[in-house]
């Protein structure tokens, strides 16, 4: 009797301890269990927070970059981000404006694509018109810092541009011309610019921080409005204002020229020219 008694005991004991472990384990489950939904509830909660900041970065960014401050500052442009898709929408003053606002956003951070939806005050000049090409030529002086844009004067007249103005040396005024002669459509050049006795001007850039997207976008429009290289197949990237060109050219020639515009270009540090020749 004893010994059944002892028996009965210890399977007492082995049916609870076995009942605790079952128990443990169902709880330690549940707990698991919890705990999973709790972390996919955290990030489905974290993941349209995290687009929506990345969203208002990109807004954000592009409303402070050096060529919306500068360029772009007189336009009526609204920028909408949703999950890195940016839709550009407003008025621009000059055509080129439109171009300028996309290839600047398309170079962000956290950007995957642009539907650009800016139209252009007034009626575009026609192409290849004298008020066509006159507007192009501006464009070609625009982004390079070895000239001044903004004391040139150009008029255009059956292809022919004519330069007014002040010149800070006889060598601008030289550069000018080039860059003015190198506009698609222009026959000639006639520059009636002054050259300046009074010192020299410090360069615009000096002290100025120019973003790696605004100067992205200014390569691109400055080698898009040089006849000599509007047709070569570049692709451009900038980083910390060193801006790496890829793509293909005809020759070497055509490389020392890509590199040699780029480096006059606004906030540019240097150049990594990788093209190849085709």
């Amino acid at each position: 009797m004893k010994a059944i008694y002892s028996l009965s005991i210890a399977l007492t004991n082995r049916i609870s301890a076995l009942t605790m472990s079952f128990s443990a384990r169902k709880i330690l489950k549940m707990t698991s269990n919890l705990l999973m939904v709790a972390a996919l509830a955290l990030l489905a909660f974290s993941v349209p927070v995290h687009a929506a900041n990345m969203d208002s970065r990109i807004e954000l960014s592009a409303k402070q970059s050096y060529v919306f401050k500068t360029y772009l500052q007189g336009d009526d442009i609204k920028i909408q981000s949703r999950d890195g898709a940016v839709t550009l929408t407003g008025i621009v003053s000059e055509n080129f404006h439109k171009s300028l606002a996309q290839e600047t956003v398309a170079d962000l951070p956290g950007v995957t694509s642009v539907d650009n939806r800016l139209e252009v005050k007034g009626a575009p000049p026609t192409a290849n018109s004298d008020a066509w090409l006159r507007d192009k030529v501006k464009v070609a002086l625009l982004f390079h810092r070895s000239v001044s844009a903004r004391t040139t004067e150009v008029e255009v007249k059956d292809g022919i541009a004519t330069l007014r103005g002040e010149a800070l040396s006889q060598s601008q005024k030289e550069l000018t011309t080039e860059y003015a002669r190198d506009v698609e459509g222009i026959k000639d050049v006639k520059n009636e610019m002054s050259v300046s006795t009074t010192s020299k001007k410090t360069p615009r850039t000096v002290g100025e921080k120019i973003d790696d997207a605004s100067i992205s976008a200014q390569v691109k429009m400055s080698l898009l409005n040089h006849r000599s290289t509007s047709v070569l197949n570049t692709k451009v990237k900038t980083k910390r204002g060193v801006v790496t060109v890829g793509g293909t050219a005809r020759n070497t020639a055509e490389m020392d020229l890509v590199t040699k515009l780029i480096t006059d270009i606004d906030g540019v540090k240097s150049v990594k020219n990788r093209m190849t020749i085709e």
